[in-house]
């Protein structure tokens, strides 16, 4: 793991703020969302990317009936 050297205190409602230059590299949005995970003793912080519900792949997922679905698996289910 990478250190950044940015250190952030937490506050009395226990939200820390992610350094604008941190948001702009990782292009962090104000709306986008994080995933939570715990390592041991580490937090990690991942971007939230939609996964298929069939496969798990994130890269072109589009809704379908309220469901993420990538197009790999949206074309085999059209083929059934």
């Amino acid at each position: 793991m990478k250190s950044t050297g940015m250190v952030r205190k937490i506050d009395n409602l226990g939200r820390i703020v992610l350094p604008i230059e941190l948001r702009r590299v990782l292009e962090i949005d104000q709306d986008s969302s994080l995933q939570i995970f715990v390592d041991g003793d580490d937090i990690v912080l991942k971007k939230y990317q939609p996964a298929c519900i069939f496969c798990g792949e994130a890269k072109g997922v589009e809704q379908f009936k309220g469901r993420n679905i990538c197009p790999t698996c949206r074309k085999e289910i059209g083929n059934l």
